[in-house]
């Protein structure tokens, strides 16, 4: 005789799952003019669960599009975002109440279909951080070959419209890209020995490849090549994939990052291309804030004015807040203060002039 025994109630919260439906209006959907391929990415709304999950399945948005999903960290920063392939879910680094998914269409490809969204808590999918991903504070950072984007007027890949001396960066997947007008992916780009800093949001995919999230040990392409080299170096350097870039292209330079003229000559002063490190500062933890003033910062070598300037943070950009440290009076978005977030080493700024998610300690 069967004998049914009444679910727990952690088994029937793994069992639940919640659905909805993406809707793929193609007005939403920009071209970009930037890019390698051309792509449009419209981000859809932030939802909140009534229940933890780790795993999202979609059904097909059609041929030439896909479904990105992420989700929010207890801090509130963000996972990267993670492609829904159609033959298996996307597993999410931990469990979530707070979701957001995205339609990515390349070339001429028209959505065919909405799509229905699936998520659920499954615990035989659970991952937790390595340590070499929590080692640091600040985040991964690897040296590579950086170029000016340039294309003023240009679409890049989140739909922002690139400005004169525009600050922010591309990098060769859009794993890490952030949302248009959003610093929720950023990097700090350093010159030798630290000596020029700038911390620019990540708007854009390229200079090369679009799915080379080189930074990350278990990468999504490339595998067989060392973790933080981009395939686009191996390819000029080493001859990997014959010379050629995902697309086979004949790779002309060894670039894993292209910078907006503002962040190349005003927030590096570069004069030319050149090797610089990038800290993929969403790969840290610890305290962070977002800036919140109208225009770039001035990055400091002390908390004053008066301290020589060191670099540049941009608008929007979310960085890793090392300490506050008291300094010259300021007044900005946040109200009048003496506090100066240092972000680095002999790098600080204002915190009149950035939203802090949570009280950093004192330097």
């Amino acid at each position: 005789m069967a004998l049914t025994l009444p679910l727990t109630q952690a088994q029937s919260k793994a069992a639940e799952r919640i659905t909805w439906t993406l809707d793929p209006a193609r007005s939403d959907l920009p071209l970009v003019t930037t890019a390698p391929q051309e792509l449009g990415v419209t981000d859809q709304p932030v939802r909140r669960l009534e229940l933890g999950v780790n795993t999202v399945s979609a059904t097909s948005p059609g041929d030439g599009a896909a479904v990105d999903v992420r989700g929010q960290h207890a801090d509130g920063t963000w996972s990267e975002w993670i492609e829904i392939d159609g033959r298996r879910p996307a597993v999410l680094p931990e469990r979530t109440t707070t979701v957001q998914t995205r339609l990515v269409v390349t070339g001429e490809h028209e959505p065919e279909e909405p799509v229905t969204l699936t998520a659920w808590q499954d615990s035989s999918t659970e991952t937790t951080e390595t340590t070499e991903s929590t080692a640091a504070a600040a985040g991964m950072a690897f040296r590579v070959f950086a170029t000016r984007e340039g294309l003023v007027g240009g679409t890049t890949a989140n739909g922002h419209v690139i400005t004169n001396r525009d600050h922010f960066v591309a990098l060769p997947s859009r794993r890490g890209l952030a949302t248009r007008g959003g610093g929720d992916y950023t990097v700090k780009v350093c010159t030798a020995r630290e000596a020029r800093c700038e911390w620019a949001p990540v708007w854009d995919v390229g200079p090369w490849n679009t799915k080379d999230d080189h930074w990350n040990a278990q990468r999504e392409t490339w595998r067989d090549l060392p973790h933080g080299k981009p395939q686009a170096q191996a390819a000029y350097e080493n001859g990997h994939n014959g010379g050629r870039d995902g697309f086979g292209r004949r790779v002309k330079n060894p670039a894993g990052i292209d910078l907006g003229d503002g962040t190349f000559w005003d927030g590096l002063r570069l004069a030319d291309n050149a090797w610089v490190t990038v800290t993929y500062q969403w790969t840290g933890h610890g305290p962070w804030g977002t800036v919140a003033a109208p225009w770039t910062l001035h990055v400091r070598s002390g908390a004053s004015r008066s301290a020589p300037q060191v670099g540049m943070a941009a608008r929007h950009a979310q960085v890793r807040i090392e300490c506050v440290a008291r300094g010259q009076w300021q007044d900005g978005s946040q109200g009048a203060t003496d506090g100066w977030y240092r972000l680095a080493r002999d790098k600080y700024v204002s915190a009149a002039h950035v939203r802090a998610a949570a009280p950093p300690p004192r330097c």
